[in-house]
């Protein structure tokens, strides 16, 4: 063996290592990026949820400061009441739905509106000088369904 070629074999075994390693980093380099897409596709699926929980956060509170009426029956007399709107909103085509009504009741509130701390008077006697139903029952505007409103006793 001649010494010229002891220095090619040497750098031969260096080259073939240098091989290895650059295709463990090669390697090493895919995973890498793998994982960095990987974390992109997190991050961003994380911002999309929290835009959607910040969205629906904004639609609550646009819902809940929307003004709204709040009907409240209140006694004011012998055989007369009041249906007073006390919330922030109107009340549009209110009506007392004559469901549980005694027979003797005048003026009650069909079709009106009621502004906000509006009342409207009505009169409502059982017969016999017995109790007036417990509640009445009422509908507005964008209250389609039937609310019971708690009579206040006489």
């Amino acid at each position: 063996m001649e010494l010229g070629d002891i220095p090619a074999w040497v750098a031969c075994a260096f080259s073939a290592a240098a091989l290895v390693i650059s295709m463990k980093a090669r390697g090493d380099g895919r995973k890498s990026a793998e994982a960095a897409v990987r974390s992109a596709d997190a991050a961003e699926a994380a911002l999309t949820e929290q835009r959607r929980e910040a969205e629906e956060r904004r639609q609550a509170e646009i819902e809940a400061a929307r003004p709204r009426p709040d009907l409240v029956v209140e006694h004011t007399g012998e055989h007369r009441y009041r249906l007073c709107n006390y919330g922030t909103g109107p009340a549009s085509k209110v009506t007392v739905l004559e469901q549980d009504l005694p027979p003797f009741v005048r003026e009650l509130p069909v079709d009106i509106d009621l502004a906000p701390g509006e009342a409207h008077e009505f009169f409502m006697r059982a017969t016999m000088g017995g109790p007036v139903p417990p509640q009445i029952y009422v509908t507005w505007d964008g209250q389609e369904s039937p609310v019971p409103l708690r009579v206040p006793p006489r």
